[in-house]
Parts: structure tokens; C-alpha cells; sequence
């Protein structure tokens, strides 16, 4: 666990890392929009000067700028995400042979720079290089799916895998206002970020938007509600 590995083209693979010393990578909307608009200007074959973008940012979010900016072919699939205060957690399907490497590459250094700068610092912001795992068979996918969107009941159940949800409502209702993660996009919710997934990155798990939301439900289930 949290071993590089040789990428496949075809594969998928859950890619994630956390902050140096566990310290928060996002201190504000600005930042997390600021890594969202990365996801998308990182993966293409073309390098894109975000500054640019920056400049004509008023009156709308900077990813909504940058949809329009040419970035050339995809590097990677983005299946599904999850931006967590101190975290990441990116599920991805290389395209082709490179493809994952040099995507992160481009995020995360682009993220880090920013970062560094805005809050007057030096050095690293994340512990090593990024960590991988495979995954190999359905099971692990499902499982991956699921993990990576309940993600965010930890902020407001920190013990929830371990003790049972507390109140399951609440933390279903959290789900449903979280913006950064792929989970409102899997609901349909009609917004900027859905430009960031590609579709066909995974199997025809869910039959509708109802359906995806019941598996989850399911999931956050797996531990008995405390009364």
C-alpha cells in the first residue's frame, strides 16, 4: 500500500497524497477552486499559462474561465475525486503510457507554486511523491468508488468508519452540499466541475442518479447508526 507502480494504458488507479506534516493543502474556496481548475488545465498535452486566465477571472468561478482555453488532447480519465482539507484522493484511468506521471506532475507542481506563494512559504506541501494503487478487479473498483465520495462524512463524523454514522441524515445531507468532490456530478447536479470527469471511465455501475445515491446510502450503512 502506497507503493508506485508501473501504470498501465486502460488500468485504473487510485491516486492520492496528503499535506507535509498532515497539514491542511486547502485554507479556503479560492484554493480548492484553484486545484479544480488544475484537474482540468493539467490534463492535455499543452502547457496552459493560468495567470492568463486569472486576469479576466471576475464575475465567475476560474474554472468556468478556463473551460474555453485549448490544453490539446487528455492526458488521463478523471473517473472521480474527492478534495479533502488536508488531502486529495483522485481515481484515474491512464490513456496512454505516461499519461498519469506527467498529469500529476503538472498538478502538482502548479499547485504547490501557487500555494507556496500565496501564503509565503518555501518547500514541499505534500508528503513525497504521490501514492498509487491498482485497481485490479470490480470489487476493489466499487469499493474505491464508494470510498473516495463518502470521504467528506469524516468532517463532520470523524469516527464514523470505526463507531457507526451518528446521524446518518445529516451526514447524507453534508454529502449533498460538499462541492469538491465528484459525488454531486454522479447526482447530475448541473454545474462547471462535471466537465472534469470523463463518463465512460468506469462500467455502468449505477442505472440513474437515484440509484448511485442508494449505493452510497448503502455504504455509509456498512456501520451500524449509532442511537
Amino acid at each position: 500500500m502506497g507503493f508506485r507502480e508501473k501504470f498501465v494504458p486502460g488500468e485504473r488507479y487510485h491516486i492520492y497524497n496528503r499535506g507535509t506534516e498532515k497539514r491542511k493543502i486547502f485554507l479556503g474556496p479560492r484554493d480548492y477552486d484553484r486545484f479544480l481548475t488544475l484537474l482540468y488545465v493539467s490534463n492535455g498535452s499543452e502547457m496552459v499559462h493560468i495567470d492568463n486566465i486569472i486576469r479576466n477571472e471576475q464575475g465567475s468561478t476560474l474554472l468556468k474561465k478556463a473551460l474555453g482555453v485549448e490544453r490539446g488532447k487528455p492526458l488521463v480519465d478523471i473517473a472521480a475525486y474527492c478534495l479533502m482539507p488536508n488531502h486529495f484522493h483522485l481515481l484515474l484511468r491512464e490513456k496512454k503510457e505516461g499519461g498519469i506521471s506527467r498529469f500529476m506532475q503538472k498538478l502538482i507542481t502548479a499547485y504547490t507554486m501557487y500555494f507556496n506563494k500565496r501564503y509565503e512559504r518555501n518547500g514541499a506541501l505534500l508528503q513525497g511523491r504521490f501514492k498509487s494503487q491498482h485497481a485490479k478487479d470490480d470489487l476493489y473498483l466499487r469499493y474505491l468508488v464508494a470510498y473516495i465520495h463518502l470521504n467528506p462524512v469524516k468532517l463532520v463524523d470523524t469516527k464514523w468508519k470505526e463507531n457507526g454514522v451518528k446521524n446518518r441524515k445529516k451526514a447524507e445531507e453534508f454529502l449533498d452540499q460538499y462541492k469538491y468532490s465528484s459525488f454531486l456530478d454522479f447526482c447530475k447536479t448541473e454545474r462547471d466541475e462535471s466537465v472534469l470527469l470523463t463518463r465512460n471511465a468506469l462500467p455502468d455501475y449505477f442505472e440513474s442518479p437515484a440509484n448511485f445515491k442508494q449505493s452510497m446510502t448503502e455504504w455509509l450503512a456498512h456501520a451500524p447508526e449509532q442511537g
